[in-house]
């Protein structure tokens, strides 16, 4: 492992940047949703949805706990894995930040384990999830700055030129 890899901001539409790996801002019963979620899906084509119904037949019938990650084929997208993490949906009586920053270390992990250099990284829980774009961005910052991967680039893409802004303040 190295240090923490450097940290990008792309602006676009996470399902046409390339990247090693692509990190899917799953719910998780890994069967598509809304979103981030949705949107791989679409773009990456039915293997991806074939691969996910598969790990919930075998290793996930209960589907992947918040904090965790698991990876797929790309499909269709320009990247050669998914990486599919859950994120906690915000709640303002409990602090679920160790597990929105585990969604970016634990996908990370799997990144090291499959050889990534590249991943792609949207903003895990800050849209139907609920988390306040300002703190998931630092969350996300933080997390990807304190992990030891051998990742080298991380991307974190935002699609509106709002989001952009707000982390490339996170970034510094």
């Amino acid at each position: 492992m190295s240090s923490a890899p450097r940290i990008q901001i792309v602006h676009g539409d996470i399902t046409t940047i390339p990247a090693d790996a692509i990190v899917n801002a799953a719910n998780s019963t890994l069967l598509g949703g809304g979103g981030v979620d949705g949107a791989i899906h679409r773009a990456g084509g039915p293997r991806i949805l074939e691969e996910c119904r598969r790990l919930r037949a075998t290793t996930l019938p209960d589907g992947l706990p918040a904090g965790q990650a698991i990876a797929t084929t790309a499909g269709e997208l320009p990247a050669t894995w998914v990486i599919h993490t859950v994120g906690p949906v915000h709640s303002r009586t409990e602090d679920r930040s160790p597990v929105l920053r585990a969604a970016y270390t634990a996908s990370l992990g799997i990144a090291d384990e499959l050889g990534a250099a590249t991943i792609s990284f949207p903003l895990i829980s800050s849209g139907a999830y609920g988390w306040p774009r300002d703190d998931a961005a630092h969350q996300a910052v933080s997390a990807i700055r304190s992990a030891r991967t051998s990742v080298a680039t991380v991307q974190l893409v935002a699609y509106g030129e709002e989001m952009v802004a707000l982390l490339r303040r996170a970034v510094g």
